[in-house]
């Protein structure tokens, strides 16, 4: 049985719904990435999923006995305890278990038989389950998501947000819960541990659903990817990268489906409008009843499609010196903790650096050294260039007042515009009817960064500081800033843990390793090759030379076979009247033999659609051939429906009286 099984399930508010007729199934060691642009309901099906909410129609229904572990974006952690305590709560099982064997210890002390077998096999069960070492693998947990030992002890009411979402995933993969549905885990974590995340889930024994804007954690996780529309819900054995082929795919044999389907109706609808009270009446209703019992095609719900685009445009500035930035010496500490030292930089009009490393390493307060917003004991000396118009995106968005209201923001910067011009201005970031009326405090962590960044645009800018500009940014909107930014004429410096980002937008790397800050001349992924050749080289002890193997040898060439001769021309009247008849009756048997090839073919698809339906979800290469056998079946049909709709025009052109239509 799957271990997450989905049937059906709608949901939506007040009549309207935002998903319908969900299904799917996982099983134990299957990881699916649920996508599509924000708004789309991802972090509501997963509520649904997880019980929070109750479907409108369907069921869900987790394996009898298995357990669900949900991560939110919420961070919902314990209010009180140190951060040990609210780790140790995610070993819920364990912590009863060693409570059970202390409370039996105690009831030993009486020495009877009873008290010391129940002790015996509390004592196995503790052993067993590793309960011994408990300390050790909550330690561990708190190390891979970047907590210090000394943070262990800390209150969790002195954690920052970042923490909190760090700490809350921490409970939650403590549970080993057998489903595991995780809503936007990478948004807090550094490169390193989402590398470390990445493995840990690709070694997960249950089910895993992840809702993620991370391309490539989700090229590296999830093997299969689920797209959520409003009233389509497709799954593809394929990791997010190579589904957008596939569903490309679909959506073009779809769409052309739906396209012959609909010419092929009007066709035939003028066919019984012109010969229902005519000598061919009996056609026309033979048809009339095809067309009743057809099922109709719907054109493809392209959920991407429909996404609304964001439209970052930058003001024109004026161009800046060709040196944008001069550091020399930069250094900081906090909290009596060495950041970094000793570090030198030359900025140069147009680079686009990245700046990489471990959480609390340093990056945003380099950053802030960098853009003059340092604290005052901080040390080093950073000479600014000429003509320098610059803008610093916060990730905490501090340059947004939560009392305000969007529209005020705007105004905040801009007086010119008055109310409307504000609101015009908004809807290129997707702020419509009365969103840029609404408090910045109600606002959703996408809706506040597209306000911010909407903010930081207003003014014409040559250089930008960008600390984590895609962190709620859903992935068409996260593209198009990629885009923006890589066509930028000024200078940007920014931190990001978003690999597909960093490697599209930057052209140097910062990085913070253990060494200090290396300065990289080369975007993240040339550093990226880099360390892996790195570690390639260092792993070798010495280098094993393979044989090359030879290249295959080249494929013959297929030849087309010649064409047919031509046929030679009647030469008589009547030889072209027997020429025409036999061709017409060549038409009227093909008619005939395609309308019974149509009903042939709509009954195998309408088997292969049953299949597809009841196919266990973990049947995924079963699942995979269904659906390529259902896409030629497809193609199929609508080539014989293409060629039925030609040879009957062509047919009552010449006056034939052929009669027949796919019942």
């Amino acid at each position: 049985m799957a271990l997450l099984e989905v049937s059906g399930v709608t949901f939506g508010y007040t009549g309207e719904p935002l998903f319908s007729d969900v299904a799917f199934k996982l099983e134990a060691g299957e990881r699916g990435g649920l996508v599509a642009p924000n708004g789309a309901g991802k972090s509501t099906l997963l509520r649904v999923l997880a019980g929070d909410l109750e479907a409108d129609k369907g069921f869900v229904v987790p394996k009898k006995g298995a357990k669900v572990g949900y991560y939110r974006q919420s961070h919902e952690v314990k209010s009180q305890g140190s951060v040990m305590d609210v780790l140790l709560s995610g070993f819920g099982e364990l912590v009863a278990l060693r409570h059970a064997l202390a409370e039996a210890q105690v009831a030993a002390a009486s020495g009877t038989e009873a008290s010391l077998s129940r002790l015996s096999e509390l004592d196995e069960q503790y052993h067993r389950a590793g309960a011994d070492a408990l300390e050790r693998r909550v330690e561990t947990i708190a190390e891979k998501l970047g907590f210090r030992m000394r943070d262990l002890d800390r209150d969790v009411t002195t954690l920052s947000g970042g923490e909190r979402g760090r700490l809350s995933l921490g409970v939650v993969l403590a549970g080993e819960p057998e489903v595991l549905m995780l809503d936007e885990p990478t948004n807090h974590l550094d490169l390193e541990t989402i590398r470390w995340l990445e493995q840990h889930l690709c070694a997960w024994r249950g089910a895993v659903l992840v809702v993620s804007h991370d391309r490539a954690f989700l090229d590296a996780v999830c093997p299969i990817t689920m797209e959520l529309g409003r009233s389509t819900f497709r799954v593809y054995p394929l990791p997010y990268s190579r589904y957008h082929e596939e569903r490309a795919d679909d959506l073009e044999r779809e769409r052309r489906l739906a396209e012959e389907q609909a010419s092929f109706i009007e066709k035939t609808e003028d066919f019984i409008r012109r010969n229902m009270a005519g000598q061919k009446t009996k056609q026309a209703q033979s048809r009339q009843k095809m067309l009743d019992k057809l099922e109709r095609v719907k054109g493809p719900e392209d959920v991407w499609a429909r996404a609304e685009r964001v439209r970052f445009r930058f003001a024109e500035a004026p161009r800046s010196g060709d040196i944008v930035l001069e550091a020399k010496g930069l250094g900081a500490a906090r909290g009596g903790r060495q950041l970094f030292s000793g570090v030198d930089l030359l900025v140069r009009r147009g680079d686009r650096i990245g700046i990489v490393g471990p959480n609390g390493g340093g990056k945003t307060t380099l950053m802030k050294l960098l853009a003059e917003r340092g604290a005052p004991e901080d040390v080093g000396t950073v000479r600014r260039g000429t003509n320098l118009r610059e803008g610093y995106f916060d990730q905490q968005l501090g340059s947004l007042d939560k009392s305000r209201t969007g529209v005020e923001e705007i105004r905040s910067v801009r007086g010119d515009l008055n109310v409307d011009g504000a609101r015009q201005y908004l809807a290129r970031f997707r702020f419509y009817g009365e969103d840029p009326l609404r408090k910045v405090g109600s606002l959703s962590g996408g809706e506040a960064t597209r306000l911010a960044l909407a903010k930081l645009l207003l003014e014409p800018r040559n250089l930008l500081f960008l600390d984590e500009p895609t962190n709620h940014l859903d992935i068409p909107a996260a593209e198009i800033l990629e885009e923006a930014l890589v066509g930028f004429e000024g200078t940007v410096i920014l931190v990001s843990h978003d690999r597909r980002f960093l490697e599209t937008v930057t052209t140097r790397t910062l990085a913070f390793t253990p060494e200090g800050v290396d300065a990289f001349e080369g975007g993240f992924k040339d550093y990226g090759d880099a360390l892996e050749r790195k570690r390639q080289a260092d792993a070798a002890a010495k280098p094993r030379p393979g044989a090359k193997p030879s290249a295959p040898p080249p494929k013959a060439a297929v030849k087309a076979p010649p064409p047919p001769a031509a046929g030679k021309a009647a030469g008589s009247e009547r030889d072209a009247r027997k020429v025409a008849s036999r061709d017409v009756e060549k038409k009227r048997k093909r008619v005939a033999d395609l309308e019974k090839q149509i009903a042939d073919l709509e009954a195998t698809l309408e088997s292969f659609r049953a299949d597809l339906k009841s196919t266990e979800g973990g049947q995924w290469e079963r699942l995979h051939d269904l659906a390529v056998k259902d896409r030629e079946y497809s193609e199929l049909l609508e080539r014989a429906m293409k060629e039925w709709v030609t040879l009957s025009e062509e047919l009552a052109k010449a006056g034939d009286t052929a009669s027949g239509a796919p019942k």
